[in-house]
């Protein structure tokens, strides 16, 4: 396992952009898929977009959001763009021992603790 940190998230109205950070620590994970999920209030934990051999969006995010890497720093970014208030929500980025993007959340075995995304009408 590797241990997650996000930061990032916050208060933003519609429209607006926000930039999420997920670092590891302990370890690199240049050798594991790193995703992001979010879970809104009242709703399970939804696949966002990940990151492996080939980058995975879902449709509800794609052409909004983008995954970046940058191995060096230990680092994966989810730059929001567009933001709805739908896509408020807690922000999860987890990462799996392998480099296959999966979009069920049971499959990653290593999880941050979260941030807060909220967009304002």
């Amino acid at each position: 396992q590797v241990h997650l940190v996000e930061s990032g998230g916050g208060l933003v109205q519609a429209g607006g952009s926000l930039r999420l950070s997920c670092v590891a620590f302990g370890r690199t994970f240049r050798s594991n898929a790193v995703s992001w999920f979010r879970q809104a209030p009242g709703k399970g934990r939804e696949f966002v977009g990940g990151d492996g051999w080939s980058t995975l969006y879902a449709d509800s995010v794609k052409g909004r959001f983008t995954i970046s890497r940058d191995n060096a720093a230990n680092t994966v970014y989810l730059q929001m763009s567009s933001l709805k208030p739908e896509d408020t929500a807690v922000y999860y980025c987890a990462a799996r021992s392998a480099l296959v993007v999966s979009t069920i959340s049971s499959e990653y075995n290593s999880w941050g603790q979260g941030t807060q995304v909220t967009v304002s009408a």
